[in-house]
């Protein structure tokens, strides 16, 4: 039994040899001698026994709890204006930066959440343009939100919470320019969302459809670097007229010869088209139309189109 004892090193193994030899407590089982318990039952044995007399020693492996930067505030009364909502966010953006500086960091990301007395939630994330923990360029931030901010139910508590980042450093080329001041720029931006709303304040970025002139309204993003101009030969700008202009035709062999218009008028001495377009046919959007690249008299290059609703100018090429 020795032999298949010294073998064992799981502990329920352990425990079973224990038990029949009559040993079921700890005091029975640190009553043992240490070294018939190292050649009976083996090394894991020792370490058991050795737990038992409270000799054995483990390090402590210190964990660092995550650093939380919240602040949270619960009104006694019900909060009708801004200006409790302003005190208190100032409040938490000093406590908040003191301690991100204490241990070298500044704040990305705000989340700002607004419980109301329906039990409804809101919440806003806003984007720093460049992390810092400036308290009165965040603060500025946060009221040019307020400002616009209308809810039919009053507010019972507030909380903030910030999302910390390593401070950045950039170091431009010769040729690469930075904002002058980004937060500034956000706050402008913010006040002219405000103003005409979030679908005309933006970057346009194009859709994922052949419709001429299809685009959609993207948050503004900046992104510095180095602008550079292709060696290939540029093709010309189309400036687009929003919304298009109506136009008189005049056709001849369903060739454009003349277009009238309050931007264009003239005798056409070119034309390349039709080119036919449609999309959307399944669906209420389709659409579908021909257009036509006309080169007037007076050397002006134009694009048209005609559709369902009649003619329509395009745009004018640089």
């Amino acid at each position: 039994m020795s032999r298949d004892a010294r073998s064992t090193d799981d502990a329920e193994g352990i425990m079973s040899i224990l038990h029949k030899w009559g040993v079921h407590t700890v005091g029975d089982f640190a009553a043992l001698d240490k070294i018939d318990i190292a050649a009976r039952l083996g090394p894991a044995a020792v370490r058991m026994w050795e737990r038992a007399h409270g000799k054995s020693t483990r390090l402590l492996k210190l964990i660092e709890p995550p650093e939380s930067f919240a602040e949270t505030f619960e009104f006694e009364h019900e909060v009708e204006t801004i200006d409790p909502l302003l005190f208190m966010l100032r409040r938490f953006l000093e406590q908040i930066a003191r301690r991100l500086n204490a241990i070298y960091l500044v704040a990305e990301e705000l989340t700002l959440r607004l419980s109301f007395s329906n039990r409804a939630e809101y919440e806003r994330v806003f984007k720093i343009p460049q992390p810092t923990n400036d308290v009165d360029l965040l603060f500025r931030m946060l009221h040019t939100h307020l400002e616009n901010f209308k809810s039919e139910h009053a507010i019972t508590a507030i909380s903030l919470d910030a999302q910390p980042t390593k401070p950045t450093s950039q170091q431009f080329g010769l040729f690469e320019t930075a904002l002058r001041n980004p937060m500034q720029l956000s706050e402008t931006l913010a006040r002219l969302t405000a103003l005409l709303g979030n679908d005309r304040v933006g970057t346009p970025q194009l859709e994922e459809t052949h419709r001429p002139d299809a685009f959609q309204m993207e948050p503004f993003q900046w992104a510095g670097g180095t602008t550079s101009v292709s060696s290939q030969t540029l093709s010309p700008a189309l400036r687009r007229f929003r919304p298009q202009i109506p136009m008189s035709i005049l056709l001849d062999v369903d060739l454009p010869i003349h277009v009238r218009s309050s931007e264009l008028t003239g005798e056409v001495s070119a034309q390349t088209g039709p080119y036919f377009l449609s999309g959307n046919w399944w669906n209420e959007n389709h659409w579908a139309r021909a257009e036509w690249d006309i080169e007037l008299s007076t050397r002006a290059v134009a694009r048209c189109h005609e559709d369902e609703r009649g003619w329509h100018l395009d745009g004018i090429y640089d």
